[in-house]
């Protein structure tokens, strides 16, 4: 495989990679809504909510520093970061989907409808994600309330924050391939 900046790559080349990389972040997507569909958090009423999302926000931590060491490390970093954001939102997404399923399986008065599903706790947060918010659902307790803030805070540094450290590993990332090729050919 070349190791030659994406830009000079033929076109052909640049699509086949970008679209390895789309394949990987489905492939990735798929799996986490699949645990979020499987995974036993009705019976998971006996831990702390708090507790939980403070994991989750870990999970996510550490799904970010892996993806930025490896967009520093792959020699075509550009591409590695649009799959890098590709999956990371995802996981985002799930991680408060997850906390407003549990939110509502401990205490149904969280949210304004009769019962809250997974599917419906997966169109909450995409709604408040994309600043939608239809009111179909809407939090009614002060905690939910909350959660639901710390989202939308969370939302915008997920699109900022994160978007600028991708970039920030791309460059770093070129930066270490252009100084390693410069230390080779001299």
């Amino acid at each position: 495989m070349s190791t030659a900046p994406i830009e000079s790559l033929p076109t052909a080349e640049r699509r086949r990679l970008v679209a390895i990389g789309l394949l990987r972040a489905l492939a990735t997507t798929v799996l986490v809504v699949a645990a979020y569909y499987l995974l036993p958090l009705d019976n998971l009423a006996g831990i702390s909510l708090g507790v939980a999302l403070a994991v989750g926000l870990l999970a996510l931590i550490a799904v970010v520093a892996y993806q930025v060491r490896a967009i520093i490390r792959h020699r075509h970093s550009a591409v590695r970061a649009i799959e890098a954001l590709a999956i990371t939102v995802p996981v985002f997404l799930v991680l408060f989907a997850a906390t407003f399923f549990m939110m509502e399986q401990s205490n149904p008065a969280n949210f304004n409808v009769d019962s809250l599903t997974r599917t419906d706790s997966m169109y909450f947060t995409v709604t408040v994600f994309a600043t939608v918010g239809f009111g179909d659902i809407t939090a009614t307790s002060q905690a939910a309330r909350v959660v639901v803030i710390a989202q939308m805070v969370l939302d915008l540094l997920v699109l900022g924050v994160v978007v600028k450290v991708f970039l920030g590993a791309v460059e770093t990332g070129r930066g270490l391939r252009t100084t390693r090729q410069d230390s080779e050919s001299s």
